[in-house]
């Protein structure tokens, strides 16, 4: 009992001791978890952060490093959203906001939505939130019970198979590759064993950059209305394309959910700001869910968020520079040997096919940063299947990154 009474406090007296100790020793014996830990935080790890943080430990260490490996556009917010969030400061309490976010920002977007699809959106099925992260994980509580099984594409965004895993959802992984151009469909779909209760389609995707039309996601939508499956739409990457525009689910059908972020083509990434559409029945159940786990999305951000909608000349002028840095790496790895390239119709992202290098890219992508300083994510970390012969390179970075990593790159697989 002496270790015990170290954590006891002083005043109890010897009989309230007595009886925790024993009741202490019979949780043991019972096989009691004693400081237990959840089976739910049993999740993979976001390999690209672990890729991050080594590459950051060896700039630490005085080596430089060529940063592929994270999707994060480089440089500050726009102009516009910095001269708001500094105005705010000065005037704003910064207090909460409403559960489903300030309402001028769900004007906005609802205005967004207007003029890019033509569709009109009812203010009261938009939720703000913190980050697509939050999105994501609002949805699947709120449309997902613990046991149900939900499909998503092999490779795609790890984090959706985790946050599905730590929920006790079943995560259906769907094989895709360049006879779909690396996306989900219909046809795919249909040949899944079992019930299914969701599907998460991405488009532009990540990691492949792949897209669907907007007649794809259409009959995305129609089958997954009449199967009674839920959608979600993850449309993250619009507005970074490199030719017809993405297809959005919205309007697509009544009961399907976009969640979208000011993160990827509105550079706030660190601002931590996203946004849902909801349908009908998952507005109260959304707003619950935020009041009690989040409250509200950051108000800073939000206010700040308001004002991005104007700086689309600065934003497009990104996906100008994106491209560029889309192609340069286009035409130079293959001379490095990384031949087998999905389409990159969109997003930040060239993903490789490079079974004839290793089979291991984890191996292969740690000794590409320790020998030549270019950080890369392995496969593995977006498709479990078959990820042990793939990578993906990040070209959100500026252009004399990508010009000097293929250089390294050559003289490394020379």
């Amino acid at each position: 009992m002496a270790g015990i009474n170290l954590f006891l406090p002083v005043h109890l007296s010897a009989y309230v001791r007595a009886r925790l100790y024993s009741r202490w020793v019979l949780r043991q014996r019972q096989g009691g978890k004693v400081f237990g830990r959840s089976s739910r935080s049993d999740v993979s790890p976001f390999i690209v952060m672990d890729v991050m943080r080594a590459a950051n430990e060896r700039a630490a260490q005085g080596g430089d490093v060529i940063h592929l490996e994270v999707g994060q556009p480089s440089g500050q917010a726009p102009a516009g959203v910095l001269a708001a969030a500094k105005a705010a400061l000065d005037s704003d309490p910064i207090g909460y906001t409403e559960a489903l976010g300030l309402p001028r920002l769900r004007e906005k977007i609802a205005d967004h939505y207007r003029h890019a699809h033509g569709v009109a959106v009812d203010t009261a099925r938009i939720a703000i939130t913190t980050g697509s992260s939050a999105g994501f994980l609002l949805s699947f509580l709120a449309a997902f019970d613990a046991g149900d099984r939900v499909a998503v594409a092999a490779p795609g965004y790890p984090a959706y198979r985790n946050i599905l895993t730590a929920l006790g959802i079943e995560c259906v992984l769907v094989p895709v590759g360049p006879e779909s151009r690396w996306q989900l469909s219909v046809a795919a779909l249909a040949k899944v064993e079992g019930r299914l209760d969701g599907v998460v389609v991405a488009s532009p995707s990540n990691p492949t950059g792949s897209m669907l039309s907007a007649i794809e996601v259409a009959e995305l939508a129609a089958w997954c209305e009449v199967q009674g499956i839920r959608l979600i739409s993850d449309e993250i990457y619009h507005g970074i394309v490199y030719g017809a525009a993405a297809g959005s689910a919205i309007g697509a059908g009544p009961h399907a959910v976009i969640v979208n972020s000011f993160s990827k083509y509105y550079a706030m990434t660190g601002w931590r700001l996203g946004w849902m559409v909801l349908p009908e029945d998952l507005v109260r159940p959304v707003e619950c869910l935020q009041q009690n786990l989040f409250i509200s999305a950051p108000t800073l951000s939000q206010i700040a968020a308001c004002a991005v909608f104007d700086c689309t000349d600065e934003l497009d002028a990104r996906v100008a520079a994106y491209r560029n840095n889309r192609d340069i790496l286009l035409n130079e790895l293959p001379s490095a040997g990384f031949t087998r390239l999905a389409p990159s119709d969109g997003a930040f992202y060239l993903y490789a096919d490079i079974a004839d290098l290793t089979n291991d890219s984890a191996d292969f992508c740690r000794r590409m940063l320790a020998e030549t300083g270019v950080a890369a994510t392995p496969g593995i970390d977006f498709d479990p299947l078959a990820g042990a012969h793939t990578m993906r390179f990040s070209f959100a970075g500026p252009a004399s990154d990508m010009e000097l990593a293929v250089k390294r790159l050559k003289a490394w697989r020379k």
